[in-house]
C-alpha cells in the first residue's frame, strides 16, 4: 500500500498548530497595524532578475521553476525585493513615508543547516520606507521591542551594528583578505583570526573588530579610542544617538527594572549574548562584528536572539537599506528604507516553552441536534441564527440524526461544547446546558 507523504522539505500544520500560529501572527498584526502600518501582500513567484537584484539575495537559496515564456522565475525566498519592486512600480505615487507589513510564507532551497531540510517557513516583518533619519531607525527597533512584548517572550537580546561602520573598519584590508576577515568575524572565530596570514598591525586592529561587541555605552567608547575618518565618526554619532533615544524611551515608558546590563558581553563559548525580558527595559548589545548575510544594508542592521537555554536561536533581523530601491526605480532615483522580519517558526518553538500560547483548538458554543429527519432544516436554521450574533459564536449542527441523546451528550463532553440546542419536529429548541 503506497503512503503518501508531504515533498521534502515540506510539512504539514494540523489545527492546533494553526492555532498557535495565528496566535503569534494575530498579535504581531495588532502591534503593527497600532504603528500606522498597513498589511501588503506580493506574488509569491517573482522573475529571478528581480530577487537578484540589489544583491538581496544569495541564488543557490532560491527554488527556481521550469522558465515561463522564456522568463526565468523562482518563489519568493524573502519579501524585501518584493516590496521593493512593488514601491517603485505601484506606489510611485503616494506620499511618503510608507509603513508596509507583510505576513506571508517564503521558499528557500534546504541546506545542510536547515532544520530537517526545511524550505518553506512563515514570517511577518515590516518596511519602512522614504525616511532615513536616525529617527527611523529608531521607530523600527521600538517597532521590533513592542513584537517582542506582545509575545510575552521570556528571554532574548537585541544585538546591533552598522554595516557601514563595519564596513570602513575593514577597510585597511586587501580586498582578497577582507572577505576572510569578514567571515571570521562573522563567526565569532577568534582562532581563525590569529591564524591568518597578515601583518602584525592588521592582526591587532581584526582582534580589536571582534571584541568590538557589549554593553553598547562601553563599545561606543572603544570606537571612540580608534583612528576614525570624518564618514566613519558620523556612523558612530548616529549609532550613539539610536542607542540613547531607545533607551530614553523604553526607560520613559516604566515596562520594568532596568536589566539592560545583562547582555554586555560574549557567552565565551562562540556565542553572542541572549539575556532579557520583554516585560523590562531590553538588553541590549553592540556588535560590530554582525554582518548580515544581504549586502545590500547601508547603516544599522540588527538581530533578536532566544536566550542561551535556548540555543542562542535568531527570531528576526533587519536593517537599513538606502539602495536597494534605488535598483528598481532607475535612473539614479530612489528612496530610503529600512525593516526587520520575524521568524515566525522560530518565534513558534520559542513559545512552546511557555504558558502563552494555545493548548487546545477552540471548542464550538453549541452543538445543534435535530431530534428527527424532518428537524435538519431547522436545526441548519437555528445553527445560523446563533452564528449571526455580533460576537464570534461557534454552532455546529450534529450530523447524526438517529443516534441516541446519551451518545450525543458524551460526544459534546468530549468535544467541551457547553450547550446542546435540541431541534424537535416542530422546529423549536430545547436548550441543555452541560456540566
Amino acid at each position: 500500500m503506497t503512503t503518501y507523504h508531504p515533498p521534502a522539505g515540506a510539512r504539514d500544520l494540523l489545527p492546533l498548530d494553526v492555532a498557535q500560529k495565528h496566535w503569534i501572527e494575530n498579535r504581531l498584526e495588532q502591534v503593527f497595524q497600532r504603528w500606522g502600518y498597513h498589511r501588503i501582500i506580493t506574488s509569491t513567484l517573482e522573475r529571478m532578475d528581480t530577487l537578484m537584484a540589489g544583491g538581496a539575495i544569495d541564488q543557490a537559496a532560491v527554488i527556481e521553476l521550469q522558465p515561463v515564456a522564456g522568463k526565468r522565475l523562482g518563489l519568493r525566498p524573502e519579501l524585501t525585493a518584493s516590496i521593493a519592486r512593488t514601491a517603485v512600480t505601484r506606489l510611485a505615487r503616494v506620499t511618503y513615508p510608507q509603513r508596509l507589513y507583510y505576513n506571508a510564507n517564503v521558499f528557500r532551497q534546504a541546506t545542510q543547516t536547515s532544520h530537517g531540510g526545511q524550505q518553506e517557513f512563515y514570517q511577518a516583518g515590516v518596511e519602512l520606507l522614504g525616511a532615513g533619519a536616525t529617527v527611523a531607525d529608531a521607530e523600527i527597533v521600538l517597532l521590533l521591542l513592542d513584537c517582542l512584548r506582545s509575545l510575552r517572550l521570556d528571554s532574548w537580546c537585541l544585538i546591533l551594528g552598522d554595516a557601514q561602520l563595519t564596513q570602513a573598519l575593514l577597510a585597511p584590508f586587501a580586498v582578497d583578505q577582507r572577505q576572510a576577515v569578514r567571515q571570521a568575524l562573522a563567526a565569532l572565530d577568534r582562532v581563525a583570526l590569529e591564524t591568518m596570514d597578515l601583518p602584525a598591525a592588521l592582526h591587532q586592529h581584526a582582534l580589536k573588530l571582534l571584541d568590538l561587541r557589549g554593553h553598547p555605552e562601553d563599545v561606543l567608547q572603544a570606537l571612540g579610542q580608534l583612528p576614525l575618518d570624518g564618514d566613519t565618526q558620523a556612523a558612530v554619532e548616529r549609532l550613539k544617538s539610536l542607542v540613547a533615544l531607545v533607551r530614553e524611551v523604553t526607560q520613559g515608558a516604566n515596562t520594568g527594572p532596568d536589566n539592560s546590563s545583562s547582555g554586555n558581553s560574549s557567552s565565551g563559548n562562540g556565542q553572542r549574548p541572549a539575556q532579557g525580558s520583554p516585560q523590562s527595559i531590553p538588553a541590549l548589545t553592540l556588535d560590530l562584528s554582525l554582518i548580515q548575510p544581504f549586502d545590500y544594508y547601508t547603516g544599522l542592521v540588527f538581530e533578536v536572539v532566544t536566550g542561551p537555554d535556548q540555543g542562542c536561536q535568531v527570531l528576526g533581523q533587519g536593517g537599513r537599506y538606502d539602495h536597494l530601491l534605488e535598483v528598481f526605480q532607475g535612473q539614479g532615483q530612489g528612496f530610503p528604507g529600512i525593516g526587520f522580519v520575524l521568524d515566525i517558526d522560530a518565534l513558534h518553538q520559542a513559545l512552546l516553552t511557555t504558558s502563552h500560547l494555545p493548548q487546545d483548538t477552540p471548542p464550538s458554543d453549541w452543538l445543534v441536534v435535530p431530534t428527527a429527519p424532518q428537524a435538519v432544516a431547522a436545526a441548519f436554521t437555528y445553527a445560523q441564527t446563533l452564528r449571526a450574533s455580533a460576537s464570534l459564536v461557534r454552532a455546529e449542527v450534529h450530523l447524526a440524526t438517529h443516534e441516541a441523546p446519551a451518545a450525543t451528550r458524551e460526544l459534546a463532553r468530549q468535544r467541551r461544547i457547553s450547550r446542546i440546542a435540541w431541534i424537535g419536529p416542530d422546529g423549536l429548541p430545547d436548550i441543555e446546558a452541560l456540566n
